[in-house]
């Protein structure tokens, strides 16, 4: 029985502008799916989404691992901008679910977004337990990661939820134990819980 639902915030309920920029400083040397790939395994992006470096060796370690064509200043100014904001319909879908399950996320994030996406778009408010990667030095798909979330929670696998929308999160969850879907928005969300008798 579902008591707890677990989301990711980018591209779940987060809009992300990051992919399109990255594609195009890439000159498409990738696909979505492909760069989606890169960003995990990228050791600066490791480092920068565990808290142990800051945004501007993230930055310089980044732009030389993809040879990106900007500097290190043009590239810290779009990388903040990268969450866009709350997709359409998340306040009423977050506000319907308060009060029946234990609402929590789990976010690989960083020192440049996890304010904004607290803050400036009120997710703060949304959840009983918030779960960044960079505060809790652990990251997605990493087992790890999931683990920290059960034992903080003191819940068992089988009573989470979880949404992503990156495939390979969602893998590391099932294998774990919890229900995962991978969704984009709204809509794929309510199909999910249809799946599971959330209404």
């Amino acid at each position: 029985m579902i008591k707890i639902i677990l989301f990711d915030l980018g591209g779940v309920l987060v809009e992300l502008t990051g992919v399109p920029i990255m594609l195009r400083w890439t000159n498409h040397r990738y696909d979505e799916e492909s760069l989606w790939k890169a960003w995990l395994n990228s050791p600066a992006v490791r480092s920068f989404e565990i808290g142990d470096s800051t945004a501007e060796q993230f930055s310089d370690a980044f732009i030389r691992e993809m040879d990106l064509p900007v500097g290190k200043d043009e590239f810290i100014q779009q990388f903040k901008e990268w969450p866009k904001g709350l997709f359409p319909g998340v306040l009423s879908l977050m506000e319907s679910l308060k009060g029946k399950y234990t609402l929590a996320c789990l976010s690989n994030s960083n020192v440049l977004h996890w304010p904004i996406l607290m803050k400036n778009m009120g997710l703060e408010n949304m959840f009983q337990y918030h779960f960044a990667s960079h505060l809790i030095h652990k990251l997605k798909p990493d087992r790890e990661s999931f683990e920290y979330v059960l034992k903080q929670m003191e819940c068992k696998a089988s009573s989470v939820l979880f949404l992503d929308d990156n495939d390979i999160n969602v893998k590391s969850a099932q294998k774990i134990g919890m229900t995962a879907y991978r969704v984009a928005g709204p809509g794929d969300i309510a199909h999910a819980f249809e799946q599971v008798g959330i209404c």
